[in-house]
């Protein structure tokens, strides 16, 4: 199994994990702005980019990570993550691989609310309907914040539609698992963000996520909705920038 990563610049290591209605193509903005001073690590997850959806065994996306880091020789990175791959972040964090952590609009342990909850069964309806395309869209509607322009509709959309047609013509299906999240123990800096015209789920998340985790503190995006790498790249540029 090959799991597609890039490498760029040198420096510090720092990881740039996708969201899930995404791959690695979401960070092209923040990998051209942090590699100036940095090594920056992008990876596609199973089914998503450039790495094939498949597994001759149950796997993670963290343990997948995980090897990736071991095969470049990083050790305890910063871990920079989107949506559900802030569960992935948090992961690696309790395993003891990760310094150092940013999540932008992360699952976490929050149990699903009912707008997630919605959100996902309506995804869901249209993928069984056939309509992959109509389900890219639900994903770029209901994402992307009130900053986001064409361009960014247009790769989010592209992004998403070909990780789904990806994922529906596995045969078998990968069996995939996820490791242990004790956020009590994961005593590394955290910047947890959170985008204010993101759904109300994943602005109690990181909300919740701040409380839970030893060394984190909560920065409020007032103009972002879930993936504002996409919305506003250069001011996230700046902020990770100033972070890390």
């Amino acid at each position: 199994m090959t799991i597609w990563h890039g490498e760029r610049g040198t420096g510090e290591p720092v990881v740039l994990l996708h969201s899930t209605a995404t791959d690695s193509g979401m960070w092209d903005a923040q990998e051209a702005a942090l590699a100036e001073r940095f090594r920056v690590i992008k990876v596609d997850f199973r089914g998503y980019g450039r790495t094939p959806y498949q597994a001759d065994k149950p796997y993670s996306d963290a343990g997948d990570v995980a090897e990736v880091l071991a095969a470049l020789g990083v050790s305890r990175p910063a871990v920079v993550a989107s949506s559900g791959a802030g569960r992935v972040a948090l992961e690696l964090a309790t395993a003891g691989l990760a310094g150092r952590l940013v999540l932008l609009n992360p699952l976490s342990t929050l149990e699903p609310t009912p707008d997630l909850r919605a959100y996902w069964a309506e995804e869901n309806r249209l993928l069984e309907a056939g309509d992959v395309q109509g389900a890219a869209e639900l994903n770029a509607r209901t994402l992307l914040g009130p900053e986001a322009g064409e361009e960014a509709w247009q790769r989010l959309v592209a992004m998403q539609r070909h990780a789904f047609e990806v994922q529906l013509a596995a045969d078998p299906e990968p069996e995939q698992f996820e490791g242990e999240v004790r956020p009590a123990e994961i005593d590394v800096p955290a910047l947890v963000v959170a985008g204010a015209h993101d759904l109300p789920y994943f602005l109690e998340s990181a909300r919740h996520l701040v409380g839970e985790l030893p060394q984190a503190r909560l920065v409020e995006l007032p103009w972002a909705g879930h993936l504002p790498a996409l919305e506003r790249p250069e001011e996230i540029n700046a902020l990770l920038l100033d972070y890390l």
